[in-house]
Parts: structure tokens; C-alpha cells; sequence
């Protein structure tokens, strides 16, 4: 009987047992996943973004089948985004009247989606490249990064957030980005696991870079330096309007009248901040209060930025638009103030409808095309003007995204991001995004301004730390300085290109190496 090269292999190399049972691997990767949410705010037990890695790379370790490290991976996905991102669930049925089994529903569904990034990262580790700690953070940080921009992106639940205020670690942010923290903790988790298997060379690429991070943190290296002009006063406007009345016509004028309240005793100071969509109606609707807020602040020799929805009448054309271009911006006004910042980064469904007009089969998105969404801010945009200094500026959700927070800092002073989190009610998803400003100011040397709804509204220094804090879900004012700072960090300057040239050099030497340890055996074993 002649014996395929499959079947010899087979016989010279047996397979080794597949480990656990699949049911059970499929639950603890699950719980693996679920538990990681606990190394974020409010949280903070940053251990946990080890051990949660550390536990998928130690199950996907034996011999096994593409498909069972496919169902592995996406078992931990999906734990790690259903309970990581169950904030939505009070947007989904607290404030979208959705059903509790429905929501329940979508946010499984959203789960089982975002699981995917994990299910094939498993698979490319299981079927593509070596098995070893190295290949499994670059495979790691890939899907991390694919998060900032497939299909628009989401991009939360990163490892390196959990790192923030751990100081030894987070020091690589202004070299390299919160990517590279995540990079040496996934390493460090899976060199860990494999300490345990006696293979303990595997820790010396971890050593060796948190040696560097450590290094970094005891030199303390000042990328930027203040600019040497005074520091600004400022005065963040926290108005607290629920969530179920902000855009209701009949409250618009209350929520004015809030806001002007709140500001009246901070005229003076050299910059006040309003949340986003403060002021809920457009700038044409709104035009007699904006008049009235300005000359105040001109009077005082206040600037005033606010967030306010804009209408672009200047680009309306009657015979080819339905409507005129709608934008979720921030407008700077008042003494030595000026500029318009447009949003960039849109949220699905929240501010626009995605492939409008193609989900006409969809029932209940059908004429999807007709509805007015916000439209795009374009990539480049000069910053905003703040009394001789030059404003950084991120709405919400897209100051989640590093790049594009990144380019927004170029050449400017400091940042601010604006916010309206009411939509997440008490739960971790308004503490989960606070924690990302501060991986944002440590990753571009720049003192931010967050002022929000309802929480939290915030000062917070080029180290990523909370200089002062407002208690949530109060309506209040926040007062404090704010220091404007010039120069470039390395991320700054050369954005992820560095980090994912490394992770991909990586995969290279992995996929290669696996491929000549594969045809050393094939040769054994034709001997």
C-alpha cells in the first residue's frame, strides 16, 4: 500500500490531543473575553488585560482545526464586545424606546460582529503563522487598528486604555500610541503563558521593551514645552439637560436659558466651553441668541466656543441638493475668537444612514435616502482661533479615533473635545471615553478641554492626567487653566506607520519561518 506525504505525516507525527472539550473552550474563552472589561474605567484593575489575553493565546496553543480556533477567537470577541459595549444598551432601549428583548438582541448581534476581528485573528494564528507570542500581538494590534477604520470603525475596547495611569507602560504613548501599549501587554501576556510551559526565552522581547517603557518613564522626556504665554482661564459649561428632552422644540428655549444662566457669572474669563449641540437647533434658527452670547463675551473679553449644529447655506443648490449640507460642529466667537470646526468621524445610524438608498429592502429603512443625516467634515480643517493660539478640536466619538485626533493636533496649542454622553446614562461607556482623552493628550503632548452634557467634563494635562473633574450628572461649571504647549511628539509625526510596519515585518518572519519548519519535517520525513 503506498502512503500519501499527508498520510505519512500523519503517521511520523500524530496528532496530539485537541485539549479541552470544545463546549468548555468555547465558555471559558467567552468569560475571557467578558472579563476584560474590568481592566478599564471605572474599573481600573489593569492586570486583567493580561490575564484576558493570556488565556485566549494559552487556548489556542495545541494542535487544533482552523475551524475550532475560529470559534474560539470569536467566542472571546464576542464576550469582550457584548459585555465590554453594554453601555449601548441604554441608548438602545432607555432613549430608543427599543424593547429589552430587542435590545438584548442587538447588542448580542453587535457582539457576534465585532467578535469576528478576534475569530480571525485566531484563525491567522492558527492556520497562517507560527504559534508564539510575537505573531499573536502583531495579529493583536492588526485587529485593533482595522477597528479605526473598516466599515467607518469602532474603536474602543483597546488593551493599551487599560495601561492609562500605569506610567511605566503608558510612557510609549507619545512615541508610538496607545498601539504599542497594547502591543507590549499582549506580548507580555502571551510570553507569560508560555513561562509557564518552561519556554521562558519568549519573555525576553517583553523585558526588552518594558525596560524601554520603564526607561522612558524614569527619564521623562518633554516631546513638547509650553509655549511660554500665560496660562488660559476657562470656564467649562456642564448644562445637564436629560437626555429625553434635549431636542424636544418645546424645551430648546429652556435649554438657552440653562446654558446662559450658567455662563453668566463666568464672563471674563478667557475662554468658555459649551458641550456639543448646547445650543439645539441651527445657527439660523438660533441667530438672535448667538448675537446676544457674543456680544456679551466681547464685552468681557470672553471667547466663546460652543457646539452647535450648522447649516452650510452657502453650499445649497436648489436644483441638485434636497436639502442644504448639515454638519455637527463647533463655532469659536466673542473676543479674540473665531473659526468653525466641522465633524469628521460620523456615528452609524446616530448621525447618518449608511448605504443610503440600498437598504430600501429593509422595511423600516426603506426611503433611508430621504432622510436628513449630518454630513462630513473634510480631513483638513484649520483650527480653531482662541485668543492668539490655535485650537485642536474632536466631537464626541471621533476623538476614539487616534489618527484622526492625531492630525486635528497638528500645529496647534492644545485640544478640546466636546461631548453629549447622556445617551450611555450611569453606565462605563462615559468613563470608558474620558480614559481615551487621556490617552489622546499623552499621545500628542497637549493639554485637553472636555466639556460635556452631562459627564464627565474635564481638564487634563500633556501626561494624561485629570487635573480637575466635574462630578457627574450635576449641572455645574468647571473653572481651571489651561496650559498651551508647542512641538511634536514622535506620534505625532509619524502617526501608526511605525508600529504597523513593525507588527506587519513581524507576521513576515512568522509566516516564513512556519513555512521552513514545515518543509524541514516534510523533508525528515521522506528520509
Amino acid at each position: 500500500m503506498r502512503l500519501s506525504t499527508v498520510d505519512l505525516q500523519k503517521r511520523l507525527n500524530p496528532e496530539k490531543p485537541k485539549g479541552l472539550p470544545l463546549a468548555l473552550t468555547v465558555l471559558i474563552a467567552l468569560l475571557a473575553g467578558a472579563v476584560f472589561i474590568f481592566a478599564l474605567a471605572p474599573y481600573g484593575v489593569w492586570p486583567v488585560a493580561l490575564v484576558s489575553p493570556a488565556i485566549l493565546y494559552a487556548l489556542l496553543m495545541p494542535d487544533m482545526s482552523g475551524k475550532r480556533a475560529f470559534l474560539i477567537g470569536q467566542a472571546y470577541g464576542t464576550g469582550l464586545w457584548c459585555v465590554g459595549a453594554f453601555w449601548l444598551y441604554t441608548s438602545i432601549h432607555t432613549y430608543g424606546a427599543i424593547p429589552v428583548w430587542l435590545a438584548l438582541l442587538m447588542i448580542a448581534i453587535m457582539g457576534l460582529g465585532m467578535g469576528l476581528f478576534h475569530g480571525f485573528l485566531a484563525l491567522v494564528f492558527n492556520r497562517v503563522v507560527g504559534r508564539q507570542p510575537l505573531s499573536f500581538a502583531a495579529l493583536w494590534i492588526l485587529q485593533e487598528w482595522m477597528k479605526t477604520w473598516l466599515l467607518t470603525g469602532f474603536p474602543w475596547l483597546f488593551v493599551g486604555y487599560a495601561f492609562t495611569d500605569q506610567a511605566w507602560l503608558s510612557s510609549l504613548a507619545p512615541v508610538a500610541g496607545v498601539f504599542a501599549i497594547s502591543f507590549v501587554a499582549v506580548l507580555l501576556a502571551a510570553s507569560l503563558v508560555e513561562l509557564l510551559r518552561r519556554r521562558g526565552g519568549y519573555m525576553i522581547p517583553s523585558i526588552a521593551l518594558l525596560v524601554i517603557s520603564s526607561a522612558l518613564w524614569l527619564i521623562n522626556p518633554q516631546w513638547t514645552k509650553p509655549k511660554g504665554t500665560p496660562d488660559l482661564s476657562v470656564s467649562l459649561i456642564q448644562g445637564n439637560i436629560p437626555q429625553d428632552l434635549k431636542w424636544l422644540n418645546e424645551y430648546q428655549l429652556e435649554t438657552l436659558n440653562i446654558y446662559a444662566m450658567l455662563t453668566s457669572t463666568e464672563w471674563g474669563s478667557d475662554l468658555v466651553l459649551w458641550p456639543e449641540s448646547s445650543i439645539p437647533m441651527s445657527q439660523i434658527a438660533a441667530a438672535d441668541f448667538i448675537n446676544e452670547m457674543a456680544k456679551l463675551a466681547n464685552e468681557t473679553d470672553t471667547t466663546w466656543v460652543t457646539g452647535i449644529p450648522y447649516v452650510d447655506q452657502a453650499a445649497y443648490d436648489a436644483s441638485t441638493d434636497k436639502y442644504a449640507p448639515f454638519y455637527n460642529s463647533v463655532m469659536a466667537l466673542g473676543a479674540q475668537g473665531e473659526g468653525l470646526y466641522k465633524k469628521q468621524r460620523l456615528v452609524p445610524f446616530g448621525e447618518y444612514i449608511p448605504f443610503q438608498g440600498l437598504l430600501d429592502v429593509l422595511p423600516d429603512l426603506a426611503g433611508s435616502k430621504d432622510i436628513m443625516s449630518y454630513s462630513r467634515g473634510n480631513d483638513e480643517q484649520s483650527p480653531l482661533r482662541v485668543r492668539g493660539h490655535n485650537l485642536g478640536t474632536a466631537i464626541c466619538y471621533e476623538v476614539a479615533y487616534p489618527d484622526t485626533t492625531r492630525r486635528n493636533a497638528v500645529g496647534t496649542d492644545f485640544l478640546l473635545t466636546i461631548s453629549n454622553d447622556a445617551w450611555f446614562g450611569k453606565s462605563a461607556g462615559p468613563l470608558q471615553h474620558l480614559q481615551m482623552v487621556q490617552m489622546r493628550a499623552l499621545e500628542n503632548g497637549r493639554w485637553f478641554m472636555r466639556a460635556t452634557n452631562t459627564g464627565v467634563t474635564a481638564i487634563i494635562d500633556h501626561k494624561g492626567h485629570i487635573v480637575e473633574r466635574a462630578p457627574q450628572f450635576e449641572r455645574t461649571v468647571l473653572r481651571g487653566n489651561v496650559q498651551a504647549r508647542v512641538g511634536s511628539t514622535p506620534y505625532m509625526r509619524f502617526g501608526n506607520y511605525p508600529i504597523l510596519f513593525i507588527m506587519a515585518l513581524l507576521l513576515l518572519l512568522s509566516y516564513f519561518g512556519k513555512r521552513g519548519v514545515a518543509q524541514l519535517r516534510l523533508g525528515a520525513s521522506r528520509k
